[in-house]
């Protein structure tokens, strides 16, 4: 006795409609991912390992390759870390190199012109003008004492 595993087109049309539903209702409210990440590699890895065939089991090959995958995901993922670190150190560098110097910073519409007194480091620095706060990346344009 042979079973087709076959869906005719009405089958899978109704299928898709009813998954794509399904899908909604749990994403209902919830931001979702538009990229995978290393957690859900690894939980694709586990599930494809727990629900194999033990009378076929995944070559080497292809277990070498996952692994290897899940290795570049990770050794990524730590890059891009490290450059976010990176990053706000210098910007951190540069917002101290405007101690004393005469700035001119935007709030909204508003240009502030002043000079900076004080600068607080981190990974988003805030520099001091006349006596209130700013981010770093608001200021536009660093000007000569006599400007």
């Amino acid at each position: 006795m042979e079973i087709s595993n076959a869906m005719s087109a009405q089958d899978l049309a109704v299928t898709k409609a009813q998954v794509d539903s399904f899908n909604k209702t749990l994403n209902n409210g919830r931001v979702t991912k538009p990229t995978l990440d290393k957690d859900d590699f690894m939980k694709i890895l586990i599930t494809q390992l727990t629900h194999q065939d033990p009378t076929q089991p995944m070559e080497d090959k292809e277990f070498i390759a996952q692994m290897a995958q899940f290795s570049s995901l990770e050794q990524m993922t730590n890059m891009s870390q490290s450059f976010g670190k990176l990053q706000g150190m210098l910007s951190s560098s540069q917002a101290m190199g405007m101690l004393g110097q005469k700035v001119e910073v935007t709030e909204g519409d508003k240009a502030i012109t002043g000079v900076v007194s004080e600068v607080v480091r981190g990974d988003y620095p805030q520099l001091r003008v006349d006596g209130k706060y700013y981010d770093f990346d608001k200021v536009t344009k660093v000007l000569q004492q006599g400007e």
